[in-house]
């Protein structure tokens, strides 16, 4: 499959967390830093996914947020 979005990044599925509609899915990136994404159960279970699949953190944004405490 091929995409326009060119920030893919690869890595493996540590954990998915299924919640009441969404679930949380902790991708560990080859370069060792982690992301979290938040997915419908749906798409977790059309996609098959589970622990140690090989994925792609495929992040689309049209603004970037930063906060200071």
């Amino acid at each position: 499959m091929r995409i326009s979005a060119r920030n893919q990044l690869p890595g493996k599925i540590e954990t998915v967390k299924p919640g009441a509609t969404t679930a949380h899915i902790t991708i560990k990136l080859d370069g060792g830093a982690t992301v979290v994404a938040s997915i419908t159960n749906e798409a977790v279970t059309e996609l098959g996914l589970q622990q140690g699949d090989s994925v792609y953190a495929v992040i689309k944004a049209s603004d970037v947020m930063v906060g200071k405490a």
